[in-house]
């Protein structure tokens, strides 16, 4: 079904469809309409010398300066020349497509100012696969991002470089292959498609869909190691957790306890400890945390995604021109900023679950390093090292970016979100945070198989699917291959969707 871009009602899921996945999409005849009148409004202004920023003035520092009427016409080109001024490789395809669709979505509430033709040529770029270059750097999350939006914006001229059907061509051609017309840009065109933080939103919106799935995997891992360990199970009734009150929690100690559902644990058929350490009992307080952290950043990231993000905005219905500052990233870079501590911290707990599956004296006789010929072999000894070294990466990253403002433009631009450093690091913290869960998946499936009662359903369904990627450990071999296999399974999602195809789909919140 082809998603309708209306200028509100675009979530998250809707972004990642159409950038990862390639979903098609339209824009609403509602919003065209709106777009058009905006545009017929900032026409009038314009015929009647209002001077207005960005239109018939300079920019930043500029700001003052107004330009003539054959200035008017050449500026737009001039400001996406100077502005595409960024550097390092490309940004990821699906990065930069759902720039463009948030970026579209803001021009269809009809406040921009752009022609149609400049929203109507990003829709088409989406639908027959024109994705600009964008260099990875440069954007300083206000006024928007500058930098990597003016490069999409060059591919709409059929200037600079885009991506069709995994080549990489110079715009013009790929735009010709594709039946597409390059823009001419007129007044107020470019700014309407830089003037955002569309990129970081885009970034946030594809990391936050992954970190919420691999959540629900760190509880399907706690819930193999818990039952490796012989965990007291009392810690994961949802009583407990109702009774204090955190929604992220109940629903952690909910899917936990979903997982070890069948488990001679559960059923009280097996000895346990009278309390276990705070890795393993405070596991749902400390997973629920980071969901709830998760979901004031999805929050966070839908509000961006059907707001008026833009300077000016054309208020047609008031007959009235407001400038502002509605391109900041701030609200949008800082829960993303927190998201990735909130995915460092749960990390921590991963590794320190590990620790206890590893150590003899922690491990509730399971054999030293999980290997039988200890001495002779060493077992997951270096497992731990690998994932002790990416979570110190973690914490390094987790310093966050939105109080690291420098000025720009000769003070004008004075204070910015440095929102594009955070949604970079948010996705390299990431990565690590699933090579650490597949190693302790690893491990989990090892000491499992020296464990003989009775698992819970998920536990098996997970032990199964990590023994698709990897054999049990009988004797030392190069972990590094396991090690790989085991993190882009978890990127895949295969122990996710063996467990729910066995138990049932788990609860995001």
């Amino acid at each position: 079904m082809t998603l309708l871009i209306r200028g509100k009602g675009l979530t998250v899921d809707d972004l990642v469809a159409a950038a990862r996945f390639g979903r098609k999409v339209d824009l609403a005849p509602e919003a065209l309409e709106r777009i058009r009148k905006c545009r017929a409004f900032i026409e009038e202004r314009i015929a009647a010398r209002e001077i207005m920023y960005g239109v018939n003035t300079g920019i930043g520092e500029f700001s003052e300066i107004v330009l003539s009427d054959e200035q008017i016409r050449k500026f737009q080109k001039y400001l996406i020349y100077n502005h595409a001024a960024g550097i390092g490789e490309p940004v990821p395809i699906e990065q930069v497509r759902g720039a463009m669709l948030a970026r579209a979505n803001v021009h269809a509430q009809g406040y921009s100012g752009c022609r149609p033709v400049i929203t109507q040529t990003l829709v088409e770029m989406l639908n027959k696969g024109v994705t600009p270059v964008v260099c990875r750097k440069g954007s300083v999350g206000a006024c928007g991002d500058l930098a990597p939006m003016s490069q999409i914006a060059l591919a709409l001229m059929g200037k600079g470089e885009a991506w069709l059907e995994g080549e990489r061509l110079p715009a013009d051609k790929a735009l010709e292959r594709a039946g597409i017309e390059p823009v001419e840009l007129q007044a107020r065109d470019g700014l309407a498609l830089i003037n955002g933080s569309n990129l970081i939103t885009a970034m946030g919106c594809l990391a936050l869909y992954d970190a919420e799935r691999w959540l629900k995997q760190a509880e399907i891992t706690a819930a193999m190691t818990l039952e490796a360990l012989l965990a007291n199970m009392k810690p994961y009734d949802v009583r407990l957790h109702e009774l204090r009150g955190f929604r992220g929690a109940v629903t952690s100690a909910a899917n936990i306890r979903k997982v070890l559902e069948g488990s001679d644990l559960i059923a009280g058929r097996k000895k346990t400890r009278v309390q276990d350490a705070y890795s393993m009992r405070s596991t749902p307080q400390v997973i629920g945390a980071a969901r709830d952290q998760l979901r004031w950043t999805r929050e966070q990231l839908e509000v961006e995604l059907n707001g008026a993000g833009d300077n000016p905005l054309f208020l047609w219905d008031d007959k009235v021109v407001l400038t502002g500052a509605n391109f900041q990233g701030t609200p949008v870079s800082m829960p993303l900023d927190t998201m990735g501590g909130a995915i460092a911290m749960v990390s921590v707990l991963s590794e320190r679950r590990l620790n206890r599956l590893l150590n003899p004296a922690l491990s509730a006789g399971l054999p030293p390093f999980l290997t039988k010929g200890a001495g002779m072999f060493s077992g997951h000894m270096l497992s731990q090292y690998t994932a002790d070294m990416l979570i110190v990466e973690q914490r390094i990253l987790s310093s966050p970016a939105f109080t690291q403002s420098i000025p720009a433009a000769a003070d004008q631009e004075d204070f910015v979100s440095m929102g594009m450093n955070t949604a970079l690091k948010t996705h390299q913290i990431l990565d690590n945070a699933r090579g650490v869960l597949a190693i302790e998946m690893i491990a989990a499936a090892q000491a499992l198989d020296f464990r003989d009662h009775e698992f819970g359903r998920g536990v098996r369904a997970a032990r199964g699917a990590v023994r698709k990627t990897v054999a049990h450990l009988d004797e030392d071999r190069p972990l590094y291959v396991d090690h790989n296999n085991m993190k882009e399974a978890v990127r895949r999602l295969d122990v996710l969707e063996a467990v729910e195809g066995e138990i049932g789909e788990l609860a995001f919140y």
